[in-house]
């Protein structure tokens, strides 16, 4: 049989229509998948000053998403037994290391051991037991809530010395003693998911817990209540008030009002009380300058509010929720 050559014009057709093909079944199984890993790709989730909203998003408001992904479930109202009723919400990243470094995310056996070993764990309060930071709180309640916040992402970075910015951030709003109650009033705390469990869990292993805070002890005691911490435990600030119940400034003499206050908060401890082994679990550049000599052996950066990837990086163990620690407790 004669065969006849088709002309090239056809057999280029042939060609482009078969990596048509080609490329069409390309992106339909590709694509999916690119899109499900960008979907599912890291998120840093950072605190920010926001009003609080009538709806439930308002408890979603304390969350700032970056070109990531962050899995969140529903947010519940705990009722509790006591006067208080706190918050609890239930907003959780997804658990993978946002600095790309599963180093510190993964525990060694070393950090583990000190950790099962320790006799006294103190917590930060704002963005680690709370998922708020308590004095932008009050601050938006009082009408200076973007000025503050911005303040406050200075201090906890540590760009500026605690002091400076603790009482540049207080000058901006003045709260006075009715402001104050007021706020504790209308705005119970609202509990990071599994703090509850996990304090809990500490005191039945005769786990002594401190809550060590550049906060204020007006809006820290509440938390303390409802944790079952007794207020000899509590290293906080204290906001002074005059006679008529006017602002007039805040105790110097409190070590967590200025730099370095929390690390010599938790050298007084461990001094005082004679601990073997601590941890310090906190999300700022103040919480990591706890471990040092004298003070904590451990550092453990819980981003479950908010990641400071500076702070992260130089954590012993980083974790976006108290799961495991609760579990390593068993």
């Amino acid at each position: 049989m004669l065969k006849i050559p088709r002309p090239a014009a056809e057999d280029d057709r042939r060609r482009f229509s078969r990596f048509d093909n080609f490329r069409s079944l390309f992106f339909f199984l590709a694509v999916p998948s690119l899109m499900e890993a960008l979907i599912t790709s890291r998120v840093v989730p950072l605190r920010v000053a926001s009003r609080r909203l009538s709806s439930v998003s308002a408890h979603f408001s304390c969350l700032e998403f970056k070109s990531y992904h962050c899995r969140s479930g529903r947010v519940s109202i705990m009722n509790h037994p006591k006067l208080l009723h706190p918050v609890t919400a239930s907003v959780q990243p997804q658990e993978l290391s946002a600095l790309g470094n599963e180093g510190n995310v993964v525990p060694s056996k070393e950090i583990m051991d000190l950790w099962r070993d320790v006799e006294a764990v103190c917590f930060d309060v704002d963005s680690t037991v709370c998922v708020d930071e308590g004095i932008d709180e009050l601050a938006e309640f009082c009408g200076a809530g973007k000025a503050v916040a911005e303040w406050t992402a200075r201090a906890m970075g540590g760009s500026v010395p605690f002091e400076e910015a603790l009482a540049a951030r207080l000058s901006l709003f003045k709260p006075s003693l009715s402001k104050v109650e007021e706020y504790l009033q209308k705005r119970p705390p609202r509990l990071s998911p599994g703090i509850e469990e996990l304090v809990r869990k500490l005191r039945a292993n005769k786990i002594d817990v401190y809550l060590i805070s550049g906060g204020f002890r007006q809006m820290i005691n509440p938390v303390a209540s409802i944790l079952g911490i007794p207020r000899e435990n509590i290293f906080a600030n204290n906001i002074l008030f005059g006679n008529s119940g006017e602002f007039v400034g805040f105790d110097e003499n409190e070590p967590t009002s200025r730099s370095g206050g929390k690390a010599k908060a938790v050298q007084q401890i461990r001094k005082g009380r004679l601990y073997k082994t601590m941890a310090m679990i906190g999300d700022g550049a103040t919480d990591l300058e706890a471990r040092k000599p004298g003070g904590a052996d451990l550092f453990i950066c819980y981003a479950g509010v908010q990641l400071r990837e500076a702070v992260a990086a130089q954590a012993d163990w980083l974790i976006f929720k108290f799961d495991p620690l609760i579990n390593s407790l068993d």
